[in-house]
């Protein structure tokens, strides 16, 4: 297939996260050979700022590195780009700005998936920077669907202890047991599914072995790649 787009990953926030975007792709793909998978570059620039840092503490501005990642991206032949990182669409607006070919969102991408699977009540699991700018909640105004976070500083905690000290840390041991109350305050209150909205997330689902219904945004970002880049999906 000739007329494939070539799929730009601007990664390295973290860089699992972009292995995990990179291999959703790769087993979401519908393809009997290797020819039939779509063409994807990978930046995995691990320069780029912490989001979550920039945001709330005053932290370095991640923006200089990601736009210049999404640049060389294009400049390398990518004909869209895709960031497998929740927190670093608060500044989506910047990167999309600083090229000339489509940035998906994968925020607003998961409040499709939701959307169409008739989701009335969403509960969110991500960063600080993610939950505290309200970029979810902004996405998802006038969608319908309800969405919650965590109610108590204990649960929002535990959500970072595992982004952060757990999957980032490279800790496959680590004590999940805070973070499977989070979950699960958040489904007694009415959560239909869990949100996985940090792409550490994903991955920390697999290691620590927990099994609560969610909507993966990184893998509905890998679908919507896939059909963007004129392959098809299964």
């Amino acid at each position: 297939m000739s007329d494939k787009k070539v799929i730009g990953i601007l990664g390295g926030m973290g860089p699992l996260a972009t292995a995990d975007l990179f291999q959703k792709i790769t087993l979401h793909t519908a393809a009997s050979c290797d020819q039939d998978h779509p063409r994807v570059c990978i930046d995995s620039n691990t320069n780029i700022s912490d989001r979550t840092a920039a945001l709330l503490h005053g932290g370095a501005d991640p923006v200089p590195e990601m736009v210049k990642s999404a640049q060389r991206l294009e400049s390398i032949g990518a004909d869209l780009l895709i960031m497998p990182c929740n927190t670093a669409h608060n500044f989506y607006d910047a990167v999309a700005s600083s090229v000339s070919i489509p940035v998906l969102h994968m925020i607003a991408i998961t409040r499709d998936a939701l959307k169409s699977r008739g989701v009335k009540c969403a509960g969110l699991l991500a960063t600080d920077g993610t939950v505290q700018t309200g970029i979810y909640q902004r996405t998802f105004e006038g969608s319908g669907g309800e969405l919650l976070t965590p109610d108590n500083a204990e649960d929002q905690a535990a959500v970072m202890d595992i982004i952060y000290n757990g999957v980032k840390a490279g800790d496959l041991t680590h004590d999940a047991t805070a973070f499977r109350t989070a979950c699960e305050h958040l489904l007694a209150r009415g959560a239909e599914v869990l949100i996985l909205g940090c792409t550490e997330l994903p991955p920390a689902f697999d290691i620590y072995h927990l099994d609560y219904p969610n909507v993966d945004p990184t893998l509905e970002l890998a679908l919507a790649a896939v059909r963007a880049a004129g392959c098809e999906t299964k």
